[in-house]
């Protein structure tokens, strides 16, 4: 094979895996956005639905902070670290071949998109908005579908850099 080829072939396994990053993590911040969606048309703020006793519940809640609703006064820190990871995942993707650590980073970014949606355009405004969570289980914090993604994505991450690869695999 010469090496026009390679540079060819090497250039469309970038470019499809940019691609690949770029679906799924839209594809992740649309469904968390259709489900938050439904959740405010449906749900009542502050008021617990039990789904499995008091277990499992939705609970409506406007977060301005980040996870177990830390860091309240620094909104604007959280929309501008997300955005700047889910430009990073964009500008990284065409640099990582390992499968997993690829999954990794676009469900984190997927979630990084789903959130920062909301920051960008709910109330109280532009760049300072809350996140929709509604998840509640057990005395654990209430979540979102991107919360949830972005923990999946990091497990996924990080079982793939203890995975390791072959240079066969690169």
């Amino acid at each position: 094979m010469d090496e026009q080829k390679v540079r060819g072939a090497s250039r469309s396994g970038k470019g499809r895996r940019l691609a690949v990053v770029a679906a799924v993590m839209l594809a992740i911040a649309a469904v968390d956005q259709v489900v938050k969606q439904i959740a405010v048309t449906t749900l009542e703020p502050g008021e617990p639905v039990p789904v499995i006793g008091d277990w499992f519940r939705l609970l409506l809640l406007f977060n301005p902070g980040a996870a177990f609703s830390m860091g309240q006064d620094s909104t604007w820190l959280f929309t501008t670290l997300q955005l700047a990871f889910v430009v990073g995942a964009l500008i990284a993707a065409p640099h990582i071949s390992h499968r997993l650590e690829l999954a990794g980073i676009a469900f984190i970014a997927g979630g990084a998109l789903g959130n920062l949606t909301d920051r960008l355009f709910r109330p109280p405004g532009f760049w300072f908005g809350h996140v929709v969570d509604y998840i509640s289980v057990g005395g654990f914090a209430v979540f979102n579908l991107a919360d949830a993604a972005i923990t999946v994505g990091v497990v996924i991450f990080v079982l793939a850099l203890f995975l390791g690869e072959s240079d066969h695999d690169r």
